[in-house]
């Protein structure tokens, strides 16, 4: 993909916001002042100033208040023509996209691959949700079949990505008195991170040593008699934003007390927490009470490490919130029921949310042909070849 089909940038003035924690931004910030843009940068805190490129670099030191009326005249007085952030539901970032629509300037915004590994996520004015990817079946439908190419391995470092959090939250609040205002979109205690980030570690590798063995009771015994919920992390936007969800508590009864209602009772529901949460949350207890209270207590499994993969490879189907999980179980042909709003979510390609009674004894299978076009033009159109924390693959004649 070539930076999502951009115009050329010679000449362009660009603005970065809050990019992804680490160097990422500043990377692109150099490739495109190499390439004859003129770049700007605005920062929240010393975290964001650390890993910019450090020219026409702006800190905002202001309320969340007066941000608004900051970033308007900042994108005037600069003549501003593009920005690129990193999320869109933050409020800095979403009050920003506000601020450049209103004045016809071109948003791009990154976010993690919908499709994974190798890929990170690039589109216009918003992502998930917010993305203007057509809905119409029909659509993809008439597209013309193309392979695409797969994917160089962007050699994404998970020391890469350690090392900037540390960095990042240590700075940021080591001079947190420079940025007296700035409100972190989710807790930015670095105290507190560091114990998170500790039980993570150790919960890993406990979780290791229970879950052995499951595997091969997943593509043994277990095979195509489980249904499969990936939860979501606790506070992700996608599901406070962009479900009826308020919490992954709510979504946990509501698939339990619909499994314990109408699915078979030779059939199983197996849940597995989302790596993030690993040092954060743990609804094991939470679950199994609820599935006590339907009677299905025996029927119900709780994971936390093991390969996401083959679980999806081996489910009956899979109900998710909105997650990209649900992309992966598509490509596994496993059916997918959505519970929010999802960009994947196309008639004829996934069950609605309306459908969770009846999908426990009737899945539809997954329209190979259908979903290899999404996904060829959801490649094609949202999807460029790299990592924030390892390669990334730009041809500089596409956009310079």
């Amino acid at each position: 993909m070539n930076l999502n089909k951009i115009r050329s940038i010679r000449g362009k003035k660009i603005l970065f916001l809050q990019g992804p924690m680490g160097a990422f931004f500043a990377q692109l910030e150099r490739r495109f002042s190499a390439a004859g843009a003129q770049t700007f940068r605005i920062g929240f805190n010393v975290g964001d100033y650390f890993f910019s490129a450090k020219q026409a670099y702006t800190p905002y030191r202001g309320t969340v208040a007066a941000w608004p009326e900051f970033i308007v005249r900042y994108l005037e007085e600069k003549q501003i023509e593009m920005i690129f952030i990193f999320g869109d539901c933050r409020y800095y970032q979403s009050t920003a996209i506000y601020a450049a629509k209103n004045s016809g300037i071109e948003v791009f915004v990154f976010e993690e691959g919908y499709i994974r590994p190798d890929y990170i996520t690039l589109e216009r004015y918003g992502v998930n949700n917010y993305s203007h990817l057509p809905r119409d079946p029909e659509f993809y439908r008439a597209l013309e079949t193309k392979e695409v190419r797969p994917p160089q391995n962007t050699e994404g470092s998970g020391f890469k990505l350690g090392y900037s959090v540390v960095v990042y939250y240590l700075l940021g609040n080591l001079f947190s008195w420079r940025y007296p205002h700035y409100e972190h979109h989710r807790s930015f205690d670095a105290s507190k991170e560091f114990y998170l980030g500790l039980r993570n570690v150790v919960r890993k590798f406990k979780y290791q040593q229970q879950e052995r063995g499951i595997i091969d009771m997943v593509k043994g015994s277990w095979h195509k008699k489980y249904f499969f919920v990936p939860l979501q992390t606790h506070n992700d936007f996608q599901i406070l934003q962009h479900s009826l969800y308020r919490s992954v508590e709510t979504f946990i009864t509501d698939v339990l007390r619909s499994f314990g209602e109408h699915a078979d009772e030779k059939h199983m529901l197996v849940f597995k927490h989302h790596p993030v949460d690993r040092g954060r949350k743990d609804y094991t207890d939470f679950i199994m009470a609820e599935a006590k209270s339907v009677g299905v207590e025996t029927r119900v499994k709780v994971l936390h490490d093991v390969h996401l993969p083959t679980l999806l490879k081996n489910a009956r189907g899979t109900v998710t919130i909105n997650s990209t999980v649900g992309l992966s179980s598509l490509y596994h042909k496993t059916p997918t029921l959505t519970m929010g709003n999802a960009i994947y979510d196309v008639e004829e390609l996934t069950h609605p949310a309306s459908a969770l009674n009846v999908f426990w004894s009737e899945q539809s299978p997954v329209d190979s042909a259908l979903y290899q076009k999404f996904r060829q033009y959801l490649i094609e159109n949202t999807q460029i070849n790299g990592s924030f924390y390892g390669k990334l693959f730009l041809d500089e004649a596409e956009y310079s």
